[in-house]
């Protein structure tokens, strides 16, 4: 199996030499090809800043970030910039849908962008629309959809692409209970179907247990992880919900 992500030490600190912040302090991982993974830790643990790190969106301070064995701690902004529109597939708690565009065009605008011939966007669009169930709402602007349809397309546009990692950031937390059991389920054929290696922070319990194998962050460290193995998916959530007690958190705020 190949090793998609790659994380190697990695810290990143805030502040200055009085008042130091370790956000993230000593952290290793390895994440594998088709892998489906989510990352959990109370506010403030480093989740988040761990995810900005591996996205490109901010820098490390020491230690290494691999991708497609690429060391993008040693990259330059230009190189970044291409790295990040190549390889990297993102998917925001809201939506960040161009208001102007329609559905399908706001899909497609991320293969105009990496300059695919016109003859195969079209094709490429209705593929990923079809597995997420979107091809109905395609010439729709971002008003006219709720908000699951509007996320499943924001999805569609960072697999359409066939990127090396797929970064979600609370997926789920502007949608209601039904957008989200269906945008998590469309999340569950972008990996089971298109084999999309996909890395999730969540604070949510019932998101991560569709996840393959789960990570907790407490305090900048690696406090736990839970591989699903062949548990049901109630029985992993089951399990999720004893490490958030040992966290402190509880099912509704976890973390």
């Amino acid at each position: 199996m190949e090793t998609i992500l790659r994380v190697e030490h990695m810290e990143k600190y805030y502040g200055n030499r009085g008042n130091v912040t370790k956000a993230v302090d000593d952290i290793s991982f390895e994440v594998e090809q088709g892998e489906y993974m989510g990352i959990m830790g109370a506010s403030g643990s480093g989740k988040t800043t761990l995810l900005n790190c591996i996205s490109t969106i901010d820098t490390v301070t020491a230690g290494h970030i691999f991708i497609n064995g690429k060391d993008i701690t040693q990259l330059g902004a230009k190189q970044l910039s291409r790295f990040r529109r190549e390889s990297l597939g993102f998917i925001f708690q809201d939506f960040n849908l161009l208001d102007t565009l329609t559905a399908y065009e706001n899909i497609a605008l991320a293969l105009t962008i990496l300059k695919t011939p016109a003859g195969q966007i079209d094709s490429l669009v209705q593929d990923v629309a079809q597995k997420l169930e979107i091809s109905q709402v395609l010439n729709k602007y971002p008003y006219q959809l709720s908000g699951g349809q509007k996320q499943r397309v924001a999805s569609a546009r960072a697999i359409v692409t066939r990127p090396s990692l797929v970064l979600a950031d609370e997926p789920t937390g502007a949608l209601d209970s039904k957008s989200s059991r269906m945008l998590l389920e469309s999340f569950e054929t972008l990996n089971s179907v298109m084999n999309a290696t996909i890395l999730m922070v969540t604070h949510d319990a019932f998101a991560a247990s569709y996840c393959k194998r789960i990570l907790f962050i407490k305090d900048g460290k690696i406090f736990n992880e839970l591989v699903r193995g062949y548990d049901s998916r109630k029985q992993f959530f089951n399990r999720i919900i004893e490490v958030v007690t040992l966290l402190g958190g509880d099912n509704t705020d976890v973390l």
